[in-house]
């Protein structure tokens, strides 16, 4: 795999110009509320609390309506430096403070993420979804486990099967191949937390892209990496382990080519060895790929991977982080009813 950002697919797959009504305005305005934000941080203003918690954990909330960070592949991510030469860049001029270039959004993963909500939005959620049923999520994944003195150690992916009370008013089930495995009753949706994944809860956010994306930047972590990483942390958390309604997935998507320092990479592979094209962020030494199948733009799975020496973890560059796929969605009867 190549170390930079893949290059443009081909122009049916990719349509960089004639964006949709609304998207270069949407566009616009987060330029803008990034400018606005840059100037008031102080540098150094951010905190460092140290590496998160590794692992395949459901999210918990924390009291506040966001979600805290220990999850499947992240310890660390964050902003990137798109490179100056791309032309997916947008262009300010003089009058917007004097900045003349600016290299916050690149336009192939925009591009990218339209088709990805376009494909959503085509797809129809399951009719007449009860409250006492079930959404089940197959997958399958592996993550790196940190012990001390710099040991670590990433096993083979192995199966997960997940099973969510659609109102989110029961406990569900979690049922796991890996070394943490078994078992394992899942907590019910936390009241009033807007984070719950439940798909009456997922049925009550934004469609809307700006709405969305101003949701992300909201109830995203609170923690030592920045604003824009956070809320594309987030858009991964949202869709993993669930059953997104199409309008809610296209807003979501639509919002996740407006965060700063978002690229595309070509032949990233999932957990199942599927080859994919992926939105990525790197941060502190680590890039996190959201991949999608290339022709059809369904959500595949994630990647986290070493882009630095670790010296600490005895990792080295390119060396995985974890990863996840995605193999089927359902809605059942049950706990434990497989589609």
């Amino acid at each position: 795999m190549s170390d930079h950002p893949a290059g443009r697919a081909n122009a049916s797959e990719l349509p960089e110009r004639d964006l949709p009504p609304g998207r270069h305005a949407l566009l616009r305005e987060q330029l803008m509320t990034e400018l606005r934000r840059q100037e008031h941080e102080e540098p150094g203003e951010r905190k460092h609390t140290g590496r998160r918690t590794p692992g395949w954990v459901r999210r918990r909330g924390t009291g506040d309506g966001r979600s805290p960070r220990p999850r499947l592949l992240r310890p660390a991510l964050g902003v990137a430096a798109v490179a100056a030469a791309t032309a997916a860049v947008l262009t300010l001029t003089p009058a917007l403070g004097g900045v003349q270039e600016s290299q916050m959004i690149d336009q192939r993963a925009v591009a990218l993420l339209e088709d990805v909500a376009l494909a959503a939005e085509s797809r129809k959620a399951p009719a007449e979804i009860r409250d006492d049923q079930y959404v089940y999520v197959l997958s399958k994944g592996a993550y790196r486990t940190y012990f001390q003195e710099g040991k670590t150690r990433i096993d083979p992916p192995q199966k997960r099967e997940l099973w969510t009370a659609v109102d989110g008013s029961r406990e569900g089930l979690l049922v796991d191949e890996g070394h943490f495995g078994g078992r394992t009753a899942t907590e019910p949706d936390t009241p009033g937390l807007p984070t719950n994944t439940s798909y009456r809860s997922l049925q009550r956010l934004p469609t809307d892209p700006q709405e969305m994306r101003d949701w992300l930047y909201e109830h995203a972590s609170d923690n030592e990496f920045d604003d824009d990483h956070n809320a594309f942390v987030l858009v991964g958390d949202m869709v993993r382990e669930t059953l997104l309604p199409p309008d809610v997935a296209a807003a979501l998507f639509r919002a996740a080519g407006t965060i700063p320092g978002v690229e595309v990479r070509d032949h990233v592979r999932d957990a199942a060895g599927r080859e994919g094209i992926a939105v990525t962020r790197e941060s502190r030494g680590e890039r996190t790929e959201i991949v999608f199948d290339r022709t059809t733009k369904e959500y595949l799975g994630e990647r986290t991977v070493r882009t630095e020496k670790d010296e600490h973890n005895g990792l080295s560059r390119g060396d995985l982080i974890g990863q996840s796929a995605v193999l089927e969605r359902a809605v059942v009867d049950r706990t434990g009813e497989r589609p």
